[in-house]
């Protein structure tokens, strides 16, 4: 598989997300009523499925659904098919459920797996813009009131000297493989408060502002587990719309094997080979999240057969060798 054709969960989206559309108020009404519009329903952050899995509704069944949600929001297109996602989180579950023609709610991260990359992306999507509606009710300027703006993509203040446009932030993570110095082929991974007993995963850490991707990596990690990093390298990336973050992967390399554990976010960390974590997966303990990034890094990381980083080629030698990750 490409580099480009390697998809993460939660991306991959079919959509067209159309957005020159967003400004046009009097055509996103008239696709909304459309008998080939296809209504994404949720539930307080969660599907609402049949026996096939989330339910798309349109006509008459989506013009209902449309009449009780508290918000209705254009995604984009599919091909020339509009689709919008509506929020009944007012309604009692049971009642929300039922609207739908569905038979229960779901997490999204519970149906990873069972869909088709391009639908977990979209109910993703929905799920996080949706969420950050529900909690964005008044501006933070002047407390007036906000209204959906922008085909759902933005709010606008209601206050008469403030009108203040607001837009969905998106909360940036750095999650971390470290490897040990030279080629011992080691990793660091780390249980984090509140995790149950042998249960290791990469590092990670939000990341501050006035501060770069890779300068929140080195922070992160001598924060967290007491040990200095070196050759920070950007792996990937994934939405992560639990509810608005966006998991930013990378590499790097400690500069000795010393690790002081904060005590409070990590509990403990320590190195594991390759051998070690292959007799994990083996024993049934996961590595990582199957529908998130540190999966992936770990997986990559196991799958390749030198340790250390690979030597640097000279000019004239060929072209470089493939980079492992995506």
């Amino acid at each position: 598989m490409s580099t480009a054709e390697r998809v993460l969960a939660y991306g991959g989206s079919w959509l067209d997300r159309a957005g020159p559309l967003r400004t046009d108020p009097a055509r996103l009404s008239a696709l909304l009523t459309e008998s080939t519009t296809v209504l994404l329903p949720m539930w307080r952050d969660r599907c609402l499925v049949d026996g096939h899995g989330p339910v798309r509704l349109s006509t008459e069944r989506a013009a209902l659904v449309r009449s009780a949600a508290s918000e209705t929001v254009f995604l984009g297109l599919d091909a020339e098919v509009a689709v919008f996602a509506a929020d009944l989180s007012a309604l009692p579950e049971q009642a929300a459920v039922e609207m739908a023609g569905a038979v229960k709610s779901v997490d999204v991260r519970a149906l990873v797996g069972r869909l088709e990359p391009g639908d977990a992306a979209a109910q993703a999507y929905a799920r996080g813009l949706l969420h950050w509606h529900r909690q964005q009710r008044f501006c933070g300027t002047c407390g007036a009131p906000a209204v959906t703006d922008g085909g759902g993509h933005a709010r606008t203040c209601t206050g008469a000297e403030c009108g203040r446009l607001l837009f969905p932030r998106i909360e940036p993570a750095i999650i971390v493989l470290v490897e040990a110095p030279g080629r011992s082929g080691r990793c660091l991974l780390a249980r984090h408060a509140g995790a149950p007993e042998d249960a290791y995963s990469t590092l990670a850490g939000f990341v501050e502002i006035g501060e770069s991707l890779e300068d929140a990596v080195r922070r992160e990690m001598a924060e967290e587990a007491g040990v200095t990093v070196t050759d920070v390298t950007y792996q990937g990336s994934q939405a992560w719309p639990f509810p608005a973050g966006l998991m930013v992967g990378f590499r790097a390399t400690a500069t000795s094997e010393e690790v002081r554990v904060d005590g409070e976010e990590l509990l403990e960390a320590r190195w594991f080979t390759r051998a070690e974590l292959r007799d994990r997966a083996a024993s049934g303990r996961s590595l990582g999240r199957v529908d998130a990034i540190d999966h992936r890094l770990l997986t990559d990381w196991l799958a390749e057969s030198w340790s250390g980083p690979p030597p640097v080629q000279e000019r004239g030698d060929g072209p470089p060798p493939p980079s492992s990750l995506w």
